[in-house]
């Protein structure tokens, strides 16, 4: 009778505390702007010492350093007062057209010395030599008005190599001395800096690599002075002008790039012999051998179902290949490719078998050994211990709604899972392979950070998990779930059920969707946030996503089933998905809402032009109206040649179908986007006007491909708005 009373008890204090927290709404979500989605609690990114006795990590302004042994941190005084030369402020009134990097390029903004006792430090595009521990001052390398890009820290600690506008530069430590390597630099002639296109599509983030002696550099240069200049315009100020962005579409000839090795005290470049890049061959990866003897290259070709392993001779430039990956779709690039100490062997994965996975090469390329097995994938490597002959990796097994953590002998025996908690883990090892961090999250956790001795036991926590959003609003629960298309295919969903949710009422739905490949929506992570999805929900709707056929980590055969022809299984997928939830019997199938950004986009008004009698509202966001719009790294990869393979781009031209559009539309778009650019918008406007069917448009200023900031809580409006008065649902 007690125990009864007691869980009596409990369930009401529970549904009193539920009772107690606010819903999530427009204001809520205005109100947390900046605050990190799953309720903060992440793990920090960390730099480690070479010793793996410590880590670097910012916080706020400082730069702290957290030692293993005492499980502490403390700032680094050093590091503090810092003081960088500021860049010339341009002329009133002057024209400073917007520099189209791309968001893919990434500087390291903290590096080790290989002693674990001082770091290269960038400061306001300044340089600093920072000794760490509390003993010390920073010695600052250069002061200039011009920022210095993408510094690398030799491997011996006593050089620094930099980009200053579009040549490359080395400074001596000791005694600040530059050597200008390179003199041919101009807006168009690009060395060691990478175009727009190949850190978008390709995830290389830089163009230039120190080899292991610390006497020569491996450099990409870029020559785009044949690459298509899009009509980019600032309307904003006082007074408009232009602001072109070199960006290669669908067929459009790319960058010439090339291949070279220089000496780190000057010299002359010896250009490796890889054959024609602008039309036949795309440089995706750069690696130095241990001895720094080669220089190895990854090179595709232009339409990506070749991928050769090259072996380039730094004195000659001559190429020698060691291995050629082929698919009769695409090759999906991977980053795991490491040499062992010995040099003889190397790290590979390969998805030959269906599934990415692990393989061990000899040098020369031969005799590889299958170190991982499964119908699941590696999602990446964590380490690497030699000395116990162990591989540290995650993965999608048991699911591929999680991530998990595991090692592995070379021989393939051994597999041991060390993540023990469902959801997603990533991880963060030292160097030594002593210890790791593992952060995890699900959807109902959020992200927590604890460091782990190599057998996977907790030894402290690093970053407790923020559960301030969890506690102070209701964040409706996301539930998963599976359904089979007509012809088998398995296809994971996620659900959000409505405030209040009760068995017998029919309820409007939102599809969320991105859909489209490399990339993957439906996953066990994140922690319960606050997002305009949770607003919906309390305001009625049922959010509904599906990973349809073309997405990531299910294998290679289910992402190249849309090869050739992106948008048409995926709405097939999306419809069945559809019929699913509404045999569960609780959505209105004549109030079903769709919306995406980006792929998402281009698949609301592909469900909107060609599903009308399915989704009778849609907010496309960003969409690619036609492939042929789109760039030709991405595109090309998946549609081929648009000359080889007319009818499938012909297939996503969106605008031929604008006379088909019955439902209600909003279209957004930010005028100056860089990804998808606003040509595409444009052309689906005027197809729409042509043929007399009304919609909704907002067009935001931002130089970017995502709405932020305040504009964001405009958008956010804008498009519960909508959903309100097109699919009308009840007011809560």
């Amino acid at each position: 009778m007690l125990c009864s009373r007691l869980i009596v008890l409990a369930v009401a204090a529970s549904l009193t505390l539920l009772a107690q927290k606010k819903p999530v709404t427009l204001e809520a979500l205005k109100a947390a702007s900046g605050r990190p989605p799953g309720g903060g609690g992440g793990g920090a990114s960390v730099v480690w010492a070479p010793d793996g006795k410590s880590f670097l990590y910012r916080q706020g302004p400082e730069l702290m350093l957290y030692t293993i042994a005492s499980k502490s941190a403390q700032a680094v005084a050093a590091a503090k007062g810092l003081k960088p030369v500021k860049p010339e402020a341009p002329a009133p009134g002057e024209a400073t057209p917007f520099d189209w990097e791309n968001r893919g390029v990434r500087e390291q903004a903290i590096q080790w010395s290989p002693d674990s006792k001082n770091i290269l430090y960038v400061n306001g595009g300044d340089l600093f030599w920072i000794p760490v521990s509390s003993e010390g001052a920073a010695i600052q390398l250069t002061a200039t008005p011009t920022p210095e890009h993408d510094p690398k820290l030799s491997p011996d600690a006593t050089k620094v190599s930099f980009r200053r506008e579009h040549d490359l530069y080395v400074l001596d430590i000791a005694t600040k001395k530059e050597t200008r390597l390179t003199r041919d630099g101009s807006d168009t002639l690009l060395n060691g800096e990478l175009d727009w296109v190949y850190p978008e599509e390709l995830s290389l983030s830089t163009a230039h690599w120190w080899s292991p002696d610390s006497k020569s550099i491996a450099y990409l240069q870029f020559d785009v002075s044949r690459l298509p200049l899009y009509p980019q315009a600032e309307l904003i100020k006082p007074k408009a002008y232009a602001e072109p962005e070199r960006y290669p579409q669908a067929g459009d000839p790319n960058s010439d790039v090339r291949l070279g090795v220089i000496p780190a005290a000057g010299g002359n470049t010896r250009w490796a012999d890889l054959g024609d890049t602008r039309d036949t061959w795309l440089l995706a990866r750069v690696n130095w051998a241990p001895d720094s003897k080669a220089v190895y290259v990854h090179r595709l070709n232009r339409i990506q179902n070749r991928l050769d392993l090259l072996k380039v001779n730094p004195a000659t430039g001559a190429p020698a290949e060691i291995l050629r990956e082929t698919d009769p779709y695409w090759v999906n690039l991977s980053d795991g490719f490491d040499f062992l100490k010995d040099g003889k062997r190397f790290l590979w994965m390969s998805e030959r078998d269906g599934f990415r996975h692990i393989y061990l090469y000899g040098a020369d390329g031969r005799d590889p050994v299958q170190i991982t097995k499964g119908q699941w994938q590696v999602d990446s490597i964590a380490g690497v211990d030699e000395d116990a002959g162990l591989i540290y990796y995650v993965s999608t097994d048991p699911s591929p709604l999680e991530r998990h953590f595991y090692s592995i002998r070379f021989d393939g025996t051994g597999k041991i899972k060390l993540s023990t908690q469902e959801g997603s883990n990533s991880v963060s090892m030292s160097p030594t392979n002593d210890v790791y961090l593992l952060t995890h999250s699900s959807t109902t956790s959020p992200s927590r950070t604890t460091l782990h001795d190599k057998s996977g036991k907790e030894l402290a926590v690093f970053r407790e998990a923020d559960r301030k959003v969890a506690n102070e609003y209701e964040i409706l629960p996301t539930e998963f779930t599976s359904f089979k298309t007509k012809d088998g295919a398995l296809i994971y969903a996620r659900i959000i059920k409505p405030k209040g949710f009760q068995q017998g009422v029919k309820y409007p739905a939102i599809v969320s969707v991105y859909g489209g490949p490399h990339a993957q929506s439906v996953r066990n992570g994140g922690g319960p946030g606050l997002s305009w999805e949770q607003v919906m929900a309390h305001k009625g709707y049922v959010i509904w996503q599906c990973d349809n056929r073309g997405s990531a980590n299910r294998g290679h055969a289910f992402e190249a089933a849309v090869f050739r022809k992106l948008g048409q299984l995926e709405l097939e997928d999306q419809r069945e998905g559809v019929a699913h939830l509404v045999s569960l019997g609780y959505v209105d199938p004549a109030r079903v809402g769709i919306q995406g950004w980006s792929y998402g986009g281009f698949m609301t008004l592909n469900a909107m032009l060609n599903a009308g009698d399915v989704f009778k509202a849609g907010i496309s966001g960003a969409p690619v109206t036609n492939f042929r719009n789109y760039d030709t790294i991405y595109t090309e990869r998946y549609m081929g040649l648009p000359s080889q393979n007319p009818d499938g781009y012909a297939g996503t031209n969106l605008p031929l179908k604008a006379g088909n559009l019955k439902g209600n539309l909003l279209l957004v778009h930010n005028f100056e986007d860089d990804n998808v650019l606003f040509q595409n918008m444009l052309q689906a406007t005027e197809a729409l006007q042509r043929n007399n069917r009304l919609f909704e448009l907002m067009v935001y200023p931002q130089k970017a491909h995502g709405v932020s900031g305040a504009y964001r809580n405009h958008l956010n409006e804008l498009m519960t708005n909508f959903f309100d008065r097109t699919l009308q649902a009840p007011a809560k």
